[in-house]
């Protein structure tokens, strides 16, 4: 093997950083149980208590240097589906964006145009609002300008009454793409502010849309309310430290007498304590409280304790170490403290932690506030901000214009303030608090600061925040109650060691010791992908241990697909290591092929799914790649140690169970393809019949829109009672479906009631008929939401759109790499044909299952399972295609016609072997993976057993079947002529 010292240093690097972040996983796993312990008492578990500890081991170390939180943020973690929690997608509504920018314009022709975008966007999802806005515009006032509407002083400097239409256009989109990006930048302070675990925020490319992940979360509303408020921007005056320090120093006097009133007995100590905190800070304000504490301690014979200095100890300023914050905010709180401050003077803490000496710190504002509590100035004065150079000093800054009233406020607020800071305000968190040098006219300055230009363009972002409502609504919702978390969890464990065990039994039964060295590269890919995932901080859910379990079995494929060929070389006569040797030359461009075919596919999931289908996608990209490391290298090592230096090895490829198994075989497979092709076809046929009078297909929530519940009850209930009660009473008629979910005392309950209604109220509306009826009919049994979903109609078709677009870029990307690796169009063709039959056999299924009494949706997750079927039926072809080409350079007198059986009996043997591996993995999958994985396994279990047929009788009868006739007159002239044998030994 060539580069053995590289491949070995590669994977023994590999090894230890998936150890090292593995470790990290265990450690953090470790805390969470001692928070639990300390939380527990009589058998009962304090949620509260066990969070508490957690904060307060949140920034100490507990690996070495590393803090908790740091641990925290490298570990493996589970998703939603298996820990709890809640998924939301918003959308920044471009609506509300326009007709901001237009003043909020009553213009007839705008309002008009306005409402027919809307109406156009509910049938052209894919086509850019602004888009369809112009043209409304354009068919309702064709002789008329936008620059006539949008030419005011919101958009001054930007568009004038000369600016053509698409200017103007340009100009929407990018004050749209700045809203987002500003909505983006607020919900992520938010969402860090939340208090939650690995929270997960991030765009969806091409869309104004945002998608929120907030594990463990047991109060949505709270979360619904965070996200949708709109941004409250605001410039208030901030107290100078030598005005409010007095007020500080009688509170931290009447704090910490009403402590040392509580402990007498630990004032010596305590008093120590402060001394030492004390002489090293140097800030000011720890100087003036100490002072403040001696002067207190001369006038009283009672020692005192410096409540305020213990835990104000950021060094130069007022402020506090991250850690400390909760329990200053709780001092800020007390009724003693609102006792002794003035009304007027209230703390507001800093957004951006700094970082001194290795520790954070967050800066305390005191800010002035005003009698009726209203800011001087609101965030709607400001019309533009933007990050820049000072052009003399170079540094970072921030321009800011306001419109003509804010320009007058701002004047009197910074003439005031000359000398003090001024506080920027964003959701009651001071992004910045600029010293006003001189009064400021004409609603133009500068903010500068100790920032990079990235700061400073979030700055300015925040500036904006005011310029422009950008509301947000929720158009797709999960959320996942804990206990269902825990069920999926247990499933997902289970099917994942039962299909791992199936495997390494049924390798180590049908190939002996090489089998044995197949199950330890399979322990190690598994260890690698669980490393990889730690390393990258990818969530484990559950189609990503459906994808693992599809990894397992693949990664088994090319341990076959090279024993198989080890084999045929020792029958041949081949030296065990010759053959060996051999083996692994033989297999490489065959698994190194399919490899790329289920890269292809893994990367179009990645790219057009989301949620559940990119979990999926990740970690079959993973697997692709750890597997080809520990099937074709790692296995390889292995077995070249065990035969090192020897010149007869027991190590064999085969067991008395399969020695003589799929030897000499001579099926005429081609000659059947007439019967193939009329069984696929009636299947097809019956299949999309009955989905016509089923009324279509049973489309998921995904891809139709609308509201999931899952809802549990103490006894069994009938769904189709529970579906029809609900439908004609409480759902005003709309489309509704009830099943059981995974058990007969739970239900899941899909409706289409309010479904174009994505708003909060109609969340409500449709949760309060589902609890109502359910609760008039089976109050007894206590009903109970157990998780809830929600995709709004608009998303949905996207999700439509983008499935299709998958499907489409799939087959034409594998129609090209095929062509480009066989060098026939043929090839190509036959494959993508095959593959299409695939896909359209596993759609059939549905419906035929249905009529059968199995009720399967097709969701997102369905579409990932047809994908994912087409790669494996491609493998398959993929390996019978090389040994094709193979014969036929090896027998260059030949023709393909001649060539295609022997080639596909050759391959049966491994084709059979994956096909029951694969086959065995999904059926435990689908006894075990619980409800949510159903509709996947089973749409996975047609897929195999079609995708392997079709790879027989199918993608090599079709190239034969369009060869042309040329190949059918060479290969007549060959017959005539008493055909040559084919060879297939190999020297």
């Amino acid at each position: 093997m060539r580069n053995k010292g590289l491949i070995i240093t590669l994977t023994l690097l590999l090894s230890a950083l998936c150890i090292y972040f593995l470790s990290l996983t265990l450690v953090s796993k470790g805390v969470q149980r001692d928070a639990a312990r300390f939380a527990t008492r009589g058998g009962q578990l304090n949620e509260k208590q066990r969070q508490h500890y957690l904060d307060s081991v949140w920034r100490a170390p507990v690996f070495g240097p590393l803090t908790y939180k740091e641990v925290r943020q490298s570990e493996l973690g589970l998703g939603l589906d298996l820990n709890g929690g809640m998924h939301l997608t918003l959308e920044v509504s471009p609506v509300e964006i326009v007709r901001a920018m237009s003043g909020k314009s009553k213009d007839a022709n705008f309002n008009k145009a306005l409402n027919q975008a809307q109406e156009m966007r509910r049938t052209n999802p894919s086509t850019p609002f602004t888009t369809l806005f112009g043209q409304a515009f354009r068919q309702v006032a064709p002789n008329d300008k936008l620059s006539r509407i949008f030419a005011n002083t919101t958009n001054k400097g930007a568009i004038d009454i000369n600016s053509s239409d698409e200017k103007v256009i340009a100009e929407i989109n990018k004050q749209i793409e700045d809203a987002i990006d500003r909505s983006f930048n607020i919900l992520r302070t938010r969402i860090d502010k939340f208090g939650t675990s690995q929270p997960s925020i991030q765009r969806v490319k091409g869309t104004g849309r945002i998608q929120i992940e907030l594990p463990g979360v047991d109060n949505p509303d709270r979360v619904r309310k965070l996200v949708q408020g709109q941004a409250k921007l605001e410039f208030w005056e901030v107290w100078r430290q030598d005005e409010f320090a007095p007020y500080l120093g009688q509170l931290n006097q009447v704090l910490s007498a009403k402590e040392v009133a509580a402990a007498p007995a630990a004032a010596t100590a305590t008093n120590a304590a402060d001394a030492t905190t004390l002489a090293g800070d140097t800030s000011a304000l720890a100087t003036q409280l100490a002072q403040k504490n001696a002067a207190a301690k001369t006038d009283s014979a009672a020692p005192q304790k410096n409540v305020l200095a213990s835990l104000f100890t950021m060094p130069g300023t007022l402020g506090a170490n991250i850690r400390d914050t909760a329990r200053v905010n709780a001092v800020l709180r007390s009724p003693d403290t609102r006792a002794v401050l003035p009304a007027n003077l209230t703390f507001m803490w800093g957004v951006k932690p700094e970082i001194i000496e290795g520790q954070e710190y967050l800066q305390l504002y005191a800010i002035r506030k005003s009698r009726d509590n209203e800011a001087p100035i609101g965030g709607e004065v400001v019309s533009d901000a933007r990050g820049d150079f000072d052009q003399l000093s170079g540094r970072a800054e921030v321009s800011m214009q306001m419109n003509p009233n804010g320009a007058r406020q701002w004047q009197r607020l910074t003439a005031a303030n000359i000398g003090r800071q001024v506080a920027i305000v964003l959701d009651d968190y001071v992004y910045s608090a600029p010293v006003v040098q001189t009064e400021i006219a004409g609603g133009n300055s500068s903010i500068s600061g100790n920032f990079t230009i990235e700061e400073a363009q979030d700055l300015a972002n925040v500036l904006k925040a005011g310029k422009l409502p950008a509301p947000t609504r929720i158009v797709e919702e999960a959320v996942v109650g804990p206990s269902l978390g825990r069920e999926a969890t247990n499933q997902g464990l289970y099917s994942t060691l039962g299909g791992l065990l199936i495997i390494m039994a049924f390798m180590a039964a049908y190939y002996g010791r090489a089998g044995v060295v197949a199950d330890t590269a399979l322990l190690f890919n598994l260890f690698l992908i669980m490393g990889v995932l730690a390393q990258f901080s990818f969530a484990l859910t559950l189609p990503g241990i459906a994808g693992l379990l599809l990894v397992i079995a693949a990664s088994v494929d090319a341990n076959v697909l090279i024993f198989e060929r080890i084999r045929e070389e020792l029958d041949h006569g081949l030296q065990p290591k010759d053959a060996i040797n051999k083996g692994y030359a033989r297999a490489f461009s065959a698994i190194f092929d399919a490899n790329v075919t289920t890269l292809i596919i893994a990367l179009i999931l990645f790219i057009f799914g989301t949620g559940p289908v990119q979990n999926f996608a990740i970690t079959l990209l993973i697997g692709v790649f750890t597997s080809f490391l520990s099937a074709v290298y790692v296995s390889r090592l292995i077995i070249e140690w065990m035969i090192k230096g020897k010149e007869t090895t027991s190590l064999n490829f085969s067991t008395f169970l399969s020695r003589n198994l799929f030897k000499n075989l001579n099926f005429d497979i081609v000659g059947k393809r007439k019967i193939a092709y009329a069984f696929s076809t009636i299947f097809i046929i019956i299949g999309f019949v009955l989905m016509y009078l089923q009324g279509g297909p049973n489309l998921g929530v995904d891809f139709r829109g609308g509201r999931a519940y899952v809802v549990s009850f103490d006894k069994p209930v009938v769904a189709s009672e529970a579906r029809d009660l609900l439908t004609k009473d409480y759902f005003s008629g709309a489309g509704t479906e009830a099943k059981t979910f995974g058990t007969d005392s739970r239900l899941r309950i899909t409706t289409g009631y309010l479904a174009d209604d994505e708003s909060v109220e109609a969340d409500q509306k449709v949760q309060t008929a589902l609890l109502q009826g359910l609760g008039d009919k089976y109050g007894a049994l206590n009903p109970r939401i157990q998780s809830t979903s929600k995709v709004g109609a608009t998303i949905a078709d996207d999700i439509k759109r983008t499935s299709v677009l998958s499907l489409g870029l799939t087959l034409l990307a594998i129609f090209v790499y095929v062509l480009f690796r066989f060098e026939k169009w043929q090839y190509s063709m036959a494959a993508v044909v095959a593959l299409f039959h695939d896909a359209l056999i596993v759609i059939a299924s549905f419906p035929i299952a249905r009529a059968m009494g199995l009720n399967y949706e097709m969701d997102q997750v369905f579409v990932a399972a047809v994908l994912t079927t087409i790669g494996f039926s491609m493998n398959d072809t993929i390996v019978i295609y090389d040994r094709i080409r193979e014969y036929l350079r090896e027998n260059k007198q030949l023709t393909f016609a001649q060539v295609v059986n022997p080639a596909l009996n050759s391959t049966f043997s491994r084709t059979m072997i994956t096909f029951t591996t694969v086959f065995l993995v999904m059926v435990v999958l689908y006894i075990f993976g619980g409800e949510t994985l159903r509709s996947f396994s089973f749409a996975m279990i047609i897929g195999i057993a079609f995708g392997t047929y079709s790879s027989l009788f199918i993608a090599a009868p079709l190239i034969l079947d369009t060869y042309g006739r040329k190949e059918k007159e060479r290969m007549n002239a060959a017959n005539e002529a008493g055909a040559p044998k084919l060879s297939t030994s190999h020297t």
